[in-house]
C-alpha cells in the first residue's frame, strides 16, 4: 500500500465537540456525530477517535459505549497540533447557487482561509430574505465544521453574516492597515500574483470574487477607487468560473506566500 494511502487509512475519525473538553472527561457525542460514528464509520467500543472544540489543539479519545441511542467517549490526552496557515485570508465571495456556494466554502476551508464573507452584488443570481439568509448561514457554518473535521484544522473559520458589496468595502476602508493586501480577481487585470510583493507575516489578506456573471464595470471601479487599496489580479489567460476562481487564487497564494 502506498505511504499516502496508509497514512489516510490510519487516521482516527475526527469529531467537533462545541463544549470545553478536559482529560479524563466522558463526552457524549451529538446526535449527528453519533449517527456518523455508528452507522457510517461502523465504529465500535474501544476504537480510537479525535475530538476538537475549535479553540486550538485536539484530544485523543476512545469509545466507551456505542449504541443507537448513545455514544460515550473517554478523553485520553491533549495534543497541541496546529494546522493553520501562516496567512490570514478573508474570502469575500459573491453568493451563488447553493451547490456552488457550498463547494466554495468547503474547499476554501480546506485550503486554509480564516473567514468567509458572503456578499451580494448587482449580478448575484441568488437573493435571500433575512430568514433565508440566517438559515443559509447556519448551513454554511456546518459545512465549515465538516471541512475542519476532514482536513485536520482545530480552529474553526467563521462564515460572516451576508452583507452587500458596498457594506463590505466600507468595512475594509475603516479597518485596513498599511500592511494589508486586498486583491480583486478580474478578467481585465494585467498583474499576476508573481508581480505583487510578498506581504509581511502580520498582514491580512482579503480576496474578493464576483458572481457567475462577474462584477459590473461600476462595481470594479468602486472596489478599486474607494480607498480600500485593492489590486486587480488575473490568474493566467483563461476566464474561471466563480466556483473555480476563489479556490485557484487561494491555492496560488498559499503556494507563493503561505504553507504550500
Amino acid at each position: 500500500m502506498p505511504l499516502t494511502w496508509a497514512i489516510y487509512f490510519n487516521m482516527h475519525a475526527r469529531f467537533y465537540h462545541p463544549s470545553k473538553i478536559t482529560i479524563g472527561q466522558i463526552v457524549e457525542l451529538s446526535a449527528e456525530n453519533k449517527h456518523h460514528a455508528a452507522r457510517v464509520l461502523r465504529l465500535k467500543a474501544g476504537d480510537s477517535i479525535t475530538l476538537f472544540s475549535g479553540d486550538g489543539g485536539e484530544f485523543s479519545a476512545h469509545i466507551q459505549t456505542i449504541s443507537k441511542s448513545s455514544t460515550a467517549v473517554l478523553i485520553d490526552a491533549y495534543h497541541d497540533i496546529d494546522c493553520e496557515s501562516s496567512l490570514h485570508i478573508e474570502l469575500a465571495q459573491a453568493i451563488c447557487v447553493n451547490e456552488k456556494m457550498d463547494w466554495i466554502i468547503q474547499k476554501a476551508v480546506e485550503l486554509g482561509v480564516t473567514c468567509v464573507q458572503p456578499i451580494t452584488t448587482d449580478r448575484s443570481i441568488v437573493h435571500l430574505s433575512d430568514e433565508r439568509s440566517s438559515k443559509r448561514l447556519q448551513h454554511w457554518q456546518k459545512i465549515v465544521i465538516s471541512a475542519c473535521e476532514q482536513c485536520g484544522r482545530n480552529l474553526i473559520p467563521h462564515v460572516l453574516p451576508l452583507i452587500s458589496l458596498p457594506q463590505w468595502l466600507s468595512q475594509k476602508k475603516t479597518t485596513r492597515s498599511a500592511h494589508d493586501v486586498h486583491l480583486m480577481l478580474s478578467t481585465t487585470a494585467t498583474k499576476g500574483l508573481r508581480e505583487i510583493p510578498k506581504p509581511p507575516t502580520d498582514a491580512n489578506l482579503a480576496l474578493v470574487i464576483g458572481p457567475e456573471g462577474g462584477f459590473t464595470q461600476e462595481e470594479e471601479a468602486t472596489i478599486l477607487h474607494t480607498g480600500t487599496g485593492f489590486i486587480p489580479l488575473r490568474l493566467g489567460k483563461r476566464i474561471l468560473r466563480t466556483e473555480s476562481a476563489a479556490l485557484a487564487a487561494i491555492a496560488a497564494i498559499q503556494a507563493l506566500w503561505g504553507d504550500y
